[in-house]
């Protein structure tokens, strides 16, 4: 069993790595970062793999992504899988779920940590890949909506106060 964390380099992404690394030596399960590279500059654009002017290059991306996780989560495995845009009817984002979803299965991913202000809404944006992979049944699915925490001062509860 290992905890699968698709990665896209976002703040939130960041985070469930962290988390996911923080279970992951607390379980002794194996943490893999996904990062899915579709072949689409616009994709790639709109989340800020690449800049205005700069080419559309997936191994530099992919690259980049592997850097990062190694900064966040050094005993992580890091992998990286393209995927084309074969289908007309299919859009990148739905690719890359399709994607992450065979590579849970092929991991045995136990937990998959999203990194998504939308996972599990009623409505999310087509662009998204958080709700359609926390749709699956296969794994359970723990979900950082927020990139610092916002519990306040928590209290002793177990304390016994005269």
């Amino acid at each position: 069993m290992s905890l699968l964390v698709p990665f896209d380099g976002s703040v939130l992404a960041r985070k469930a790595l962290e988390r996911a690394s923080a279970f992951g030596d607390l379980l002794e399960e194996d943490v893999v970062a996904l990062t899915v590279v579709p072949d689409d500059e616009e994709y790639a654009r709109d989340r800020g793999w690449i800049g205005e002017g700069e080419p559309f290059d997936p191994e530099t991306i992919a690259s980049g992504m592997q850097r990062r996780v190694g900064d966040i989560a050094p005993e992580a495995t890091f992998r990286v899988e393209r995927v084309s845009s074969d289908e007309p009817t299919a859009t990148a984002t739905t690719n890359v779920v399709r994607e992450i979803k065979r590579i849970a299965a092929e991991v045995g991913a136990s937990v998959v940590f999203i990194g998504s202000e939308n996972a599990g809404s009623v409505i999310s944006p087509q662009s998204s890949v958080g709700s359609p992979v926390a749709n699956d049944h296969r794994y359970d699915v723990y979900v950082v909506r927020h990139s610092e925490s916002e519990v306040g001062d928590v209290e002793d509860v177990d304390s016994v106060r005269s």
